[in-house]
């Protein structure tokens, strides 16, 4: 599993700081004939694609410019696929 994915995960916990909720992701998982894509939105903004294919390593989507836009995936012009290299567990 991922450090992003882990991080995302427990996020969830339902914290609270003063009078607000701190709340996780919704996650939305689309499963295709070829692909499963898990969607990761937080305060209704996109922030995190991952693909996962039947054949293949997954990959995740990021913005060719992740400077603009504050994060919002929906409003990134271009996104391009990123492998994780190696991970430690």
């Amino acid at each position: 599993m991922s450090l992003g994915l882990v991080m995302w995960l427990t996020l969830g916990s339902g914290l609270t700081y003063g009078s607000e909720s701190i709340r996780g992701p919704d996650v939305v998982i689309v499963a295709g004939d070829n692909k499963t894509v898990l969607e990761f939105r937080q305060n209704g903004q996109l922030r995190m694609i991952q693909v996962i294919p039947k054949r293949g390593k997954p990959y995740y989507l990021v913005p060719e410019d992740p400077t603009r836009n504050n994060g919002d995936l929906t409003k990134a012009e271009k996104l391009l696929p990123s492998w994780v290299i190696a991970s430690f567990e």
